[in-house]
């Protein structure tokens, strides 16, 4: 299996060498036609500006005749001029009358000696010299009775392409090289912090949550570093507030075990006759259970809540009905801790689609914390208001209040803060979760010595005019 840096490197380098070869091949291209076609074209005009002038003059002439006036007036210059016969028998060329009995069969004078301007580049097989070659048929009437073959020869041109072609590998090579070097680099900076990564990932797989991910740049790799980093943070703070937890739910759970064995056994061997311990006996271990079974009702929500397996049943209510009930059944509890507990009602029905069994769950939870907080003589204020099409319940008391770092926190699962009184430190995660199934918001409020409030606020059922109107119909 490739590493990611190999990858990148291939990547890279495969790329960058299909572009050298296409700008390379296009750029040899354009350098062969250049030069060789600048070759033909040269040796092709010269051969049709003498064809032109001279054609007419010796076109009735013998050949011998051809002969003598080609070599006297058309010999100038650097291409190598041949006199051939209609057959393509070389009769005379530039150096004199010396290539009788030859022939020249190559394609630029089968051409001519069908009549044609024949042009042609290739090796010369009599000289075995690359040549380009043009040929220009000399005739009388239809009949092709000479032709003219002018010759240049091609090795300084085919020495330039070589050495453009040398110097444009070369270039192309070092590109690669270049861009291949550049492809490591590249690739070593991008793997080198993912490797880092998977390797303090590993780790935290392993259970080590210490290790952390090192920060190198501000990019991509290293906001996933950071964020990595942050998720071991937090990871790490739920992992602590977990164990917080089961310590302290544990300690929870035994305490009201162990006073219901006790008072179980100091009945269970004590005399029967005892009104008076059997009644205190039962008390309290009436009292252990209760708290032993709301321990294990908010572990079970919580359990629900986590997996996001709860399901509401909403119907549509007035949402002052299940304050009232709570605020009943707090009476009785307010008077036997001497704490005032002061109710104020909207003048309107506040009509939500509510679950009301949660409902009066998450009051009862903030009205049982707000008690235990609350010292005697102190007042709690239940208040239900409407604003912005929002029913809000604001439960506010005069306790102890919560300090400033704790505040943040207190609506968090496991976290109990610095308070020492009992329980499991899931009972305001669960009211929050529980109103933001609704649509609605949970807002705790604090300032230590003073009080803390709690504000519920639950959208209001959108047909709430016409059930008013309704009500009031109703009424008449």
């Amino acid at each position: 299996m490739k590493s990611l840096r190999t990858r990148i490197v291939w990547s890279y380098g495969s790329l960058i060498v299909l572009v050298v070869l296409m700008l390379g091949s296009m750029f040899v291209t354009l350098v062969w036609n250049y030069y060789y076609s600048s070759a033909v074209g040269s040796v092709q005009q010269r051969a049709e500006t003498e064809a032109a002038l001279h054609n007419r003059m010796i076109a009735y002439e013998p050949l011998r005749e051809k002969a003598r006036y080609m070599l006297r007036n058309m010999s100038v210059g650097t291409a190598h001029l041949q006199l051939l016969a209609g057959s393509g028998a070389i009769v005379v060329d530039s150096d004199g009358i010396s290539g009788q009995g030859k022939m020249a069969e190559t394609p630029d004078v089968r051409r001519a000696i069908r009549g044609e301007k024949g042009v042609w580049r290739g090796t010369d097989p009599l000289t075995g010299e690359r040549i380009a070659a043009v040929t220009m048929p000399v005739k009388q009437g239809q009949r092709v009775v000479a032709m003219f073959r002018y010759t240049a020869s091609l090795k300084e041109v085919d020495a330039t392409v070589r050495s453009v072609l040398w110097i444009t590998l070369l270039v192309g090579g070092a590109v690669v090289l270049l861009f291949f070097t550049v492809s490591v680099l590249i690739a070593n900076r991008i793997a080198k912090p993912i490797r880092n990564l998977t390797r303090v990932a590993e780790k935290m797989a392993e259970g080590d949550w210490t290790r952390r991910a090192t920060l190198r740049d501000r990019d991509e790799i290293g906001r996933l570093a950071e964020t990595l980093n942050t998720m071991a943070s937090e990871l790490t703070r739920r992992e602590k507030l977990k164990e917080d937890f089961i310590s302290s739910i544990s300690h929870e759970l035994r305490t009201p075990l162990t006073s219901i064995k006790g008072w179980s056994e100091t009945l269970a061997s004590g005399d029967p006759s005892d009104v008076e311990e059997l009644n205190l006996g039962l008390a309290i271990i009436d009292r252990e259970t209760e708290r032993l079974a709301g321990l294990v009702e908010d572990l079970l929500d919580f359990s629900k809540l986590y997996a996001k397996s709860i399901v509401l049943h909403p119907e549509t209510m007035d949402i002052r009905k299940p304050v009232t009930e709570t605020l009943r059944q707090f009476e009785a509890r307010g008077q036997r801790e001497s704490v005032t507990i002061k109710g104020s009602s909207f003048d309107k029905p506040l009509i939500a689609k509510v679950d009301a069994n949660r409902m009066k769950q998450v009051f009862i939870n903030v009205l049982d914390n707000a008690m235990k907080f609350t010292p005697r003589d102190g007042t709690i204020t239940v208040t239900t208001e409407q604003q912005d099409g929002f029913a809000t319940i604001r439960i506010a008391d005069t306790g102890c209040g919560i300090p400033p770092e704790d505040l943040p926190h207190v609506t968090e699962k496991f976290y109990k803060g610095s308070s020492q009184r009992s329980g499991s430190g899931l009972g305001l995660a669960i009211c929050k979760e529980i109103v933001e199934l609704h649509g609605g918001t949970f807002r705790v409020e604090s300032t230590v010595g003073e009080g803390t409030a709690v504000t519920i606020a639950l959208p209001l059922f959108t047909t709430q005019q016409q059930l008013l109107e309704q009500e009031s119909e109703q009424t008449k």
